[in-house]
This record gives structure tokens, sequence and C-alpha cells, in this order.
């Protein structure tokens, strides 16, 4: 199976992590691929605040904010070490990696991060590692994926010994780890949000092409049932399940035939994607069989991380990623100043939807 650039990057991000610093030359013997794919890779990494580049090689980064002094609004956290578990450090956890790291930063703390490359299994020793460095709070986000994850995964998490807080993570209502502080979009809000949009332009209820390997496509596909009963629309047939065209490109091919059915006999006029690398290339692929976006399908790409690059920019839903990390860390940071006993939260982010071109206008 050929390896993706998300997954390019980790490994990047990892080797780098684990020596400080590196040079490009040694990196592509290492990832075994050429010195212009790695340069490719470290300026796109480093563009997103990530690592530091110098001429011929690349390093972790360090946080160049002074700290907070004394009375100030950051003091709380000043010489605090945060750790941060987060399941990628590219894509959609990059902007929550960096909101982190910013927020980490202005309260004089220090960020360390590990991360579990979507393996839960591995999520519990590497937080061991983290606390291990020195943290004195946890950010967590487990590298969870299926329904039953939470519950084979993560009960450690329920006991560890310094304040911790969950990243974009609900776990089962009534479970040990439904008592911690957590930060998470409200996906649900989202999908009705594009749902809605749609509607008001004239569509019926819109197909819904999503993953099911992680907990945001999993948020997206109940979701859309709940924007469905919600608007008072019946499922015009069921989820198309979405597969990563360069791991399963058959797997793939069958979903844009699926879509392509859909829009030729009349079922759909509209269809929300997840995510929006899928939507980006569903919609070259819908090009080349003669469905055209947005004069044949109103479409809208969720997560907002590329959607504005494609040739017809794709309107999109956008987390609030980057809010997340930073108020997870405010959080957190506050956590660290408080007496033991002091009242758990929930805090909820609100996604946006960013209205382009590939919605068209309203139907006639």
């Amino acid at each position: 199976m050929r390896e993706s650039a998300a997954e390019r990057h980790d490994r990047l991000l990892g080797l780098v992590r684990d020596r400080g610093s590196a040079r490009v030359s040694d990196l592509a013997s290492q990832l075994g691929v050429s010195p212009v794919t790695v340069r490719r890779d470290v300026e796109d990494l480093a563009v997103r605040g990530l690592l530091d580049r110098v001429h011929g090689s690349v390093s972790w980064p360090q946080d160049t904010a002074p700290a907070a002094g004394p009375g100030s609004a950051g003091s709380a956290g000043s010489g605090n070490v945060l750790g941060m578990l987060a399941p990628s450090a590219t894509y959609y956890f990059a902007e929550v990696i960096r909101g982190a790291h910013e927020a980490a930063a202005r309260a004089g703390a220090r960020l360390i991060l590990r991360i579990s490359d979507y393996r839960p299994q591995e999520d519990h020793a590497r937080t061991e590692g983290l606390l291990s460095a020195g943290a004195e709070g946890l950010l967590v986000a487990p590298g969870w994926q299926h329904p039953g994850d939470p519950s084979a995964f993560g009960d450690w998490i329920a006991s560890l010994p310094v304040p911790t807080v969950l990243l974009e993570r609900r776990p089962p209502a009534g479970s040990p780890l439904d008592g911690l502080d957590r930060v998470c979009s409200d996906h649900a809000h989202g999908v009705l949000l594009a749902v809605r949009h749609l509607v008001d332009l004239g569509h019926g209820a819109p197909l819904l092409m999503a993953r099911a390997d992680s907990p945001t496509a999993l948020a997206v596909r109940s979701g859309y049932a709940e924007a469905l009963t919600a608007l008072g629309l019946r499922t015009p047939q069921d989820v198309i399940d979405s597969v990563p065209a360069d791991h399963a490109p058959e797997a793939f091919e069958e979903a844009v035939q699926a879509l392509r059915e859909a829009v030729a006999s009349g079922v759909a006029t509209a269809a929300l994607i997840h995510n929006d690398v899928d939507a980006i290339q569903v919609v070259q692929r819908l090009a080349e069989l003669g469905v055209r976006v947005p004069q044949d399908l109103a479409l809208i790409a969720y997560d907002d991380e590329v959607a504005a690059l494609a040739d017809t920019p794709l309107t999109a839903v956008a987390p609030p990623k980057r809010e997340v990390g930073r108020h997870a860390t405010e959080l957190l940071v506050e956590r660290l100043g408080q007496e033991a006993g002091a009242p758990r939260r929930h805090l909820t982010l609100l996604p946006q939807l960013r209205v382009r071109d590939s919605c068209g206008g309203p139907l006639p």
C-alpha cells in the first residue's frame, strides 16, 4: 500500500522530534524518498509552524514567546510543562497543535508533543513518555478510529495523575472519561449548517459521502441523520462510504460511480462530502464522467483544510481547529492554578460554513 503524504509527514516529524534537528539529505535517506520530496514536505511543515528550517537542515520548533511576568494574565502557566498527545501532526490536527502551541507560549509554558499515528493501542505508552518528560498537565486526543475504541483503549485516561483535557473527543455518556475536562467542535452543528444551506438554495435532502475512520467522520455521519430529522427531510439513499483514493482506488471509484448514478437518476442534486481532500478528488473524477459542479451537483466539503484550493473553490464546513487547541490549553493552564475539586467543563465550539463556488446560486 502506497504511503500517503500525511503519513510521510508524520514520520518526518517523528524523526526531527527525536533528534532535535536533522539534515534534509539524511531525512531523505531515512524516509526512502528523494531530497526534492523532503524539501517540499519541509517547506509545507515549516509554513504550518511545525518545523524550523535553516539551510540544508530542519529542527524542532522552540517556544520563542517570553514567559509571562508576575501578575500578568498568563502567569498561572509560567514555567509549566504541558504534554500533548495527538493522533497526527498533519491535516486536521496541524491547526489544533498550532493553537495549543501559541496558547502555551503566551502563558509562558512549554508544550511537548507525542504522535500516536492513529494507533490507539500505543496512546498509553506515549502518554507515559510525556509524563516522564516532565509534563505537569496533559492535552489528550486519543488515536481512536472506530466506535469501540474508547472502551477498548480509553479507560486509563481517567486515572492519569495530572490534570487532563480531552481534545476533539466525546467519550460515551457515563464512561469514566465523561467526567474529564474537554474541548470539542460541534460537528453535528456543522453538518446542519451545510444541509440547511443546500436546502435554502432549493435542493432536496443532499447525499452524504463520508469516511468512517475517525471520530470526526463518525460525528459527521450521526450529525447528518440528526440534521435531516431536524429539517423534516428523508434520506435520499444510504450514505456512500468514502475511502482515500490513494489507498483503495477501486473502492473510491465505486463510491464516485454511486454518486454519479444518484445524480443521473435524479435521486439528489446536492451532496456533502467528508473530507475535502476526498471532495476535490471526487469533483475531478466526476468531471471526467460528465458531471459538473455546481451545474449538475451542488457540493459542500467538510473540514476546510484545502477546499478553497480546488479548481472550483469548494464551499466547506470549517471546524474551529486552532481555537480548540487554544481553548484547551488555556483551560489546562487554568486548571493547574486551581485547587483540586474545581468543577470540570465541557466546552463545545461551533464550526462555520464558508461559502464559495461549488454550490452555485439558488435553483430556479
